[in-house]
This record gives C-alpha cells, structure tokens and sequence, in this order.
C-alpha cells in the first residue's frame, strides 16, 4: 500500500498515478477509484481516496520513500496487518476495501467522486 498527498488543483486518481511513479518506479499507471472516506487520522482528520491498479512487470521502489516491497496474497497480507507496524490509517483504508460490496473490485477508470 503506498500512499501521498494531493497536490494543489491535483485530482485523485493523478496523485494516486504520480505517487505510483515516484514511490514504486511505475510511469502512468492507469488507477480506478475505489472509495473516499473521512479518516481521523493519527495526526488529524483528513481525506482519504483509495485507489487500485493493475501492475504489469517489475517494480523499481524508490530506497528514499520504500523500505520494503513484495507482493503478498490476501491471507499473507491480512496476518501481516495484525503482525506488522501499520499506521492505523492503513488499516482502517483496509478494512473499508475489503468491506465493499461485489468483491470490492472496481470496473470503472479513476474519477473523483
């Protein structure tokens, strides 16, 4: 899961495409929106849209902004959830994916709600 900001007069779905390039090295990834709810936060309140691609190839992380990558099966990455240090962030994004009607898998291209 990576994530980032959106930057001014930036939509969603680009912030979600531009942090793909720069976190995990993947130029103009085509992503779909998902959901977009309010998340509390550890810090403070805040937007949280949710995004998902499909990942053709291999990934080329950025060290500065990824310690760590590998791609896990769902069963692998629910234990890792319980097991692993996630911001709660994380987990409440998660929980709302998997939660989501008809297998929380979305046909649509990317647009803001």
């Amino acid at each position: 899961m990576l994530g980032g900001a959106v930057e001014a007069g930036e939509s969603y779905a680009d912030a979600a495409g531009r942090e793909l390039a720069e976190e995990a090295g993947i130029p103009a990834a085509q992503v779909r929106f998902v959901l977009k709810f309010l998340c509390h936060g550890t810090i403070s309140p805040y937007w949280l849209g949710l995004h998902e691609a499909v990942i053709e190839g291999d990934l080329t992380p950025d060290p500065r902004e990824v310690a760590w990558h590998a791609w896990l099966p769902e069963p692998a990455l629910r234990e890792a959830l319980d097991q692993w240090p996630f911001v709660p962030d994380c987990r409440e994004a998660y929980a709302r994916y998997v939660a989501l009607p008809g297998g929380h898998r979305s046909s649509e291209l990317a647009t803001d709600p």
